[in-house]
């Protein structure tokens, strides 16, 4: 199949199926790209998280784009990001169009009530895989701890944490190295 289609078709079979964000995502992306097509390497997807995250935008769109352009540059970028953004698209119009008709039904509220708890999972899973792979240990581990603190509890911008860690990570290297 061509590849053009084939990760227009993974994408929006992600995009599809993907509830509470970017994040989310990270075990659909991971499963589809890494395990089935082998378009890159767990090393390299943990890369491109890291990236992702880093660049302004939306997060699923952002990888989608970095992945699109490992496989077949800029039209490859432009099939990925496009797969990823038009089922969102599509749910959001059909939601708009018709959410006056279900704003106040019980039986949707309770339907977002119970999958609230199950996005809180989808988040958490990546969380805990990307921890194992980027091999934290007793001497790395205080670093998203204090990270996840000092947003949550002193609502520091995560920006600010992300240069402070590359920083930090850049000083390790020049010095430890």
């Amino acid at each position: 199949m061509n590849i053009y289609l084939e990760s227009f078709k993974t994408f929006f079979k992600i995009g599809i199926f993907t509830l509470g964000g970017g994040y989310a995502m990270i075990p659909l992306i991971e499963e589809e790209v890494v395990n089935r097509h082998k378009w890159v390497s767990k090393e390299e997807m943990l890369d491109l998280i890291a990236i992702a995250q880093s660049c302004p935008g939306v997060f699923a769109i952002n990888i989608s784009i970095f992945i699109g352009y490992k496989l077949n540059k800029e039209r490859g970028a432009i099939m990925t990001a496009l797969g990823t953004a038009l089922p969102s698209f599509l749910i959001i119009l059909l939601i708009a169009m018709f959410f006056h008709q279900f704003e106040d039904n019980k039986v949707v509220a309770a339907m977002f009530r119970g999958i609230r708890p199950a996005v809180v999972a989808l988040i958490a899973v990546p969380t805990f895989n990307l921890a194992k792979q980027a091999k934290l240990n007793k001497w790395t581990l205080w670093i998203p701890i204090v990270s996840a603190l000092l947003i949550w509890l002193f609502g520091i911008s995560p920006i600010w944490i992300i240069i402070a860690a590359g920083l930090g990570g850049y000083l390790y290297g020049r010095i430890a190295l």
